[in-house]
């Protein structure tokens, strides 16, 4: 209701003061609309915090806080708008009143596919800091929320009030580069948190909880292929749990204390079966155990035998999430270099195959009907899942350029099936799944456009 935004907002103002509400509205808006440009997002700000100014001061107009933010509304979805553009606007603009304004503070852009932000270097950053200071801390507040928008937002505040401290600091002190180094010493954990709870929190938006769970069961299967899947699912559905409490969590500390909760019972788990846990277990500080885990390269592949396909019977059971959840991770640790891309697409495919037969009048008849597409798809499927996994521990294996190469002769080959693609093409093609979908921070919104 109307009441409490207006509470809500100039609590706020009043806590925060005009320069750090200012602040917290550039991460915000630069975060929710990341697509935006920075000249959008600041005639955003500019407005919010005009409202806030005006209508927030002791002895405003009870009224001016709704009639500034119908005003808003209105100019918002002008044909001229100056407002960052969402494909949704449209739908919230034939709306009145407050659901039009509800409609329209829900709204928020897709996150990028990669982060658009590099730092500048030591003397880079103190030349654009002497320059013009206040256009140098509103374009890196913009251009580091925009780039890591799914970063809970506690975390943005302090690891972008940090970084602005340091250039400030640095940037006068005698001996600067010292200062840069003692400075981003201090900030590792917080820099490393940023980066991490951004790809945590890319995947929970993209997947929700359950397929976040998967996700995470996929890539420690791939890690450490001899851990038994009972093993491995109360850890990977904790990490999920830590997405869901934190990812949207105001709790200043949430997403840190969780991940690095998290993160000592993985470590307790798995590093005495495995060495390579164990050497990234060994340091004091579990930020950098958690990124040295993420960062981890699949395991070389494992002699496993042929995994058993659920019945139909166990699909439509109880546990049929389960027993299907359990073939796919027999999979994935048969293929440590599969993409997460293509196992998540096989996970929707397994429920969306479920759901029409287990829900269906007749369940064996309809699974009798799928028994023939199902018997070609296994037996395109376990080729393709094959070369996807070579193509990636090729990419991880070898020098980009050697990789190319590599990839360049294999499809020049003949196939069984000709291609219809010229050989240009379908290497190009490949490549670009490699270069961005093989990584363990392959973002998944643009990958599964890409399988």
């Amino acid at each position: 209701g109307k009441d409490y935004v207006r509470e809500k907002v100039c609590q706020e103002y009043k806590i925060l003061g005009k320069e750090n509400f200012r602040t917290l509205t550039i991460i915000a808006t630069s975060r929710k609309y990341s697509n935006g440009t920075f000249q959008e997002i600041g005639h955003l700000v500019r407005e919010i915090v005009s409202l806030a100014e005006t209508c927030c001061a002791d002895g405003a107009d009870p009224s001016c806080y709704d009639a500034g933010s119908t005003a808003l509304s209105e100019k918002s979805c002008g044909a001229d708008s100056p407002f960052p553009a969402h494909p949704g606007a449209a739908r919230c603009c034939g709306q009145q009143g407050l659901e039009r304004k509800l409609c329209l503070a829900a709204l928020r852009h897709p996150p990028r596919a990669l982060p658009r932000f590099l730092q500048p270097s030591d003397s880079e950053l103190c030349h654009a800091f002497r320059l013009e200071p206040r256009e140098f801390a509103d374009r890196f507040l913009y251009e580091y929320a925009s780039s890591y928008s799914q970063a809970p937002l506690p975390v943005l505040l302090a690891s972008t009030t940090t970084f602005l401290s340091m250039v400030s600091t640095c940037c006068i002190s005698p001996a600067p580069t010292a200062c840069f180094l003692k400075e981003k010493l201090e900030r590792k954990t917080l820099s490393l948190l940023t980066l991490t709870s951004n790809r945590i929190c890319s995947r929970f938006s993209a997947y929700g909880k359950d397929k976040a769970s998967f996700s995470s069961l996929a890539s420690l299967a791939q890690k450490i292929p001899t851990a038994s899947f009972e093993e491995l699912l109360p850890l990977a559905e904790d990490a999920a749990e830590v997405a869901s409490q934190c990812c949207d969590s105001v709790a200043e500390d949430c997403m840190q204390k969780k991940l690095m909760e998290h993160t000592a019972r993985v470590c307790s788990a798995l590093s005495a079966r495995d060495a390579r846990f164990a050497a990234c277990c060994q340091g004091k500080n579990l930020m950098e155990n958690h990124f040295c885990i993420l960062a981890m390269p699949p395991a070389p592949v494992p002699r496993l035998p042929e995994p058993l396909e659920p019945t139909n019977k166990e699909l439509c059971a109880k546990e049929g999430a389960l027993h299907a959840t359990r073939f796919l991770f027999e999979l994935a640790r048969r293929h440590p270099n599969l993409p997460e891309a293509i196992l998540a697409k096989l996970y929707d495919s397994s429920g969306k195959l479920r759901g029409e037969c287990c829900s269906s009048k007749d369940p064996s008849a309809c699974w009798d009907s799928k028994a023939s597409a199902r018997q070609r798809i296994a037996a395109e499927l376990f080729p393709f899942l094959a070369k996807a996994d070579q193509l990636c521990r090729q990419y991880h294996k070898l020098p980009f350029l050697e990789f190319k190469k590599r990839l360049r002769d294999s499809l020049a080959q003949p196939e069984p099936e000709p291609s219809p693609a010229p050989l240009e093409q379908l290497l190009e093609q490949r490549a670009s799944f490699a270069s961005s979908c093989c990584l363990p921070d392959a973002p998944p919104l643009l990958c599964a456009s890409k399988v």
